[in-house]
This record gives structure tokens, C-alpha cells and sequence, in this order.
């Protein structure tokens, strides 16, 4: 079950990824470096249109430790353009919704969240690098990581914040899906109860309903919003 759960939060935290690395200037010789091209353009007619450039995508690509960057693939700079995409969308609808600047105890967990993902922080310095920083301390990449913070929390007072999971949708769950599970992995062994499980199971719905309303929040911002690719990737 905890499997579950953090499946549904990687895919939360897909929509809730860095703004882009054209907010914010690298340092000259690091951006002299990269060659740089607009590759999209996000409109919806409302905000100021969003670029996306190569050097976001790789800036994208950098969070990620499994992936190469030295050079990136084509199927990962075009999961990376989508991915991009749908937070340009998040970003442009958060923009109308003012909210206090993210504290630096928020900045630094943030931080640290990504680190995580890292054996060690001289290995993500070293990819860092490769897209146009200079440490974890840039103030390129705080800026852009208190952004990160920004868009979470659009997330969740847009979606998270309205959430009901009823007592009867917890019984359901549990029913149909946790017990049927439980005994298929775990043969002989005495099924939990609901109320034991009841904690767990609503967090599990919470997190597939909040995934549900960002993917037709998505849906519908695209079929309203000019999306024009300009260069393939």
C-alpha cells in the first residue's frame, strides 16, 4: 500500500518541478556554454506566454539521477518538454493567485527533498554544473527552487485544500481493492480492519483524487491554451 502512495506522489510531484531556467540568468561563462534554442511556447491568452528552451529540458533532466544529460536522449528531452508543459500551465494559473513568498526554512527542505534523490551532494553539484550553476548554493538555483515551493503550494490549496473522502468511499476501497491485495500478498495471514487501515486508506484516495483533478485541470487549461512546438528535441 505505501508503494501506492508514493507512486501517486511522483506523479504529484511531476506538476509541482522547477520554473525554468530562463527566469533566471546562469552566469555568463557557465550559459556560454550551453547551446540554447526556444523549443515551445505555452499560451493561454491570459498570463504572459511561457517559453520553454533546451536548457530547460536539461535543467529538467539534471533533477533526475537515473538519467543522462551528457547527451540527453530524445524520448527523455521530449518527456521532459511534456512534463514542462503541464508546470508552465500550473505556473501561469498560480500567477493569479497571490501568495506570501516561500520562507527559507521552506527553500532549504525543498532543497534537501532533492538532494534525497542523490548519492551524494557532489554528484548533483557535478550535474548542476553541466546545466549552468555553480552549487546547490547558486542564487540561481535557490531562486528557482523557492519557485518549486511557490507552485506546491498552489498545488495544495487548489486541489488538496477541497478534498472530502467520505466514509463510504473508504469502505469501498477497502472492500475491493485493499483486501483482495492484502490476501494475494500476504496468504493466511489475518486481513487488518478497516478502522486499522482507515488512516492509510484515506491518504491512498486523497492522493489519487488530488491526481485526478490536476490531470483534468490539465485537460482542460490545454484545450484553452495555444501550444506551438518550435524545434524538435
Amino acid at each position: 500500500m505505501k508503494k501506492n502512495i508514493l507512486g501517486i506522489k511522483k506523479f504529484l510531484l511531476c506538476f509541482a518541478l522547477l520554473l525554468p531556467l530562463f527566469l533566471f540568468s546562469a552566469p555568463e561563462t557557465r550559459a556560454q556554454e550551453i547551446v540554447d534554442r526556444t523549443v515551445a511556447t505555452v499560451d493561454d491568452s491570459v498570463g504572459q506566454p511561457e517559453l520553454i528552451t533546451y536548457s530547460d529540458l536539461l535543467w529538467q533532466l539534471a533533477l533526475q539521477s537515473s538519467v543522462s544529460i551528457t547527451p540527453p536522449s530524445s524520448e527523455d528531452l521530449n518527456r521532459a518538454l511534456q512534463i514542462l508543459i503541464n508546470q508552465r500551465l500550473i505556473a501561469l494559473e498560480a500567477e493569479r493567485l497571490p501568495r506570501a513568498e516561500p520562507t527559507e526554512a521552506e527553500i532549504a527542505a525543498k532543497i534537501k527533498d532533492v538532494l534525497a534523490g542523490f548519492s551524494t551532494t557532489a554528484e548533483f553539484e557535478r550535474r548542476l554544473r553541466q546545466v549552468g550553476f555553480d552549487s546547490v548554493k547558486d542564487d540561481n538555483f535557490v531562486r528557482m527552487m523557492a519557485q518549486r515551493v511557490k507552485i506546491e503550494k498552489y498545488l495544495d490549496f487548489r486541489f488538496r485544500s477541497f478534498v472530502v473522502i467520505t466514509p463510504e468511499a473508504e469502505a469501498n476501497y477497502y472492500r475491493d481493492t485493499f483486501v483482495p491485495d492484502f490476501r494475494r500478498r500476504y496468504p493466511g495471514v489475518i486481513v487488518p480492519t478497516l478502522d486499522e487501515r482507515r488512516v492509510e486508506i484515506n491518504q491512498i484516495l486523497t492522493e489519487e483524487k488530488i491526481a485526478q483533478d490536476i490531470e483534468t485541470f490539465l485537460d482542460e487549461s490545454k484545450r484553452r491554451a495555444e501550444i506551438v512546438i518550435l524545434s524538435d528535441v
